[in-house]
């Protein structure tokens, strides 16, 4: 199935929004491309600071990293969430890898024209590994873990798939 160095953003997003969804998506339940909030994710990434070049490293895709080695996130949503924040954490656990010393994540929210910076120290490099093993976890079990309740899934892709009985 999937291994450590094969984990991305997206399932850490996923681990902190709902283990469900990650799950599911981990299986290759993917209707993310037929979700208004995720067009418009996209649309607010591709129109945002565009004269940065992303960077590729696999499992892993950010939006920049700046001279300093900070990472840059540029987030649709209006205000910081803890899986925003563990993104981060995951990219700098990810550049640190490869031998990149990263100096922590940079949240960007054009929607409120706010940023939050969220240094890397070894309590976050803790975490993000952390972070990884339960990705893990939740790929290796056999059923689908339960369904948050209704009211959190306001605006998933994976609503359908959840809620129609």
């Amino acid at each position: 199935m999937i291994e450590a160095d094969d984990v991305g953003g997206v399932h850490i997003k996923y681990l902190y929004h709902c283990r469900r969804q990650l799950w599911l998506y981990l299986r290759g339940v993917r209707p993310e491309h037929l979700n208004g909030s995720v067009q418009l994710g996209e649309a607010v990434h591709d129109t945002s600071y565009t004269r940065r070049s992303p960077v590729d490293l696999g499992a892993a895709k950010l939006d920049f990293v700046d001279g300093r080695h900070w990472v840059h996130e540029v987030k649709s949503s209006a205000r910081p969430t803890p899986a925003d924040q563990a993104q981060g954490r995951h990219y700098c656990y990810r550049l640190a890898d490869i031998g990149i010393d990263a100096q922590g994540a940079i949240l960007h929210y054009p929607k409120t024209r706010r940023t939050h910076r969220h240094p890397y120290t070894p309590e976050a490099a803790h975490k993000a590994k952390a972070d990884i093993a339960e990705v893990l976890t939740v790929a290796a079990a056999d059923t689908s873990p339960t369904r948050l309740a209704r009211s959190a899934c306001r605006g998933c892709s994976y609503t359908d798939y959840c809620w129609t009985e």
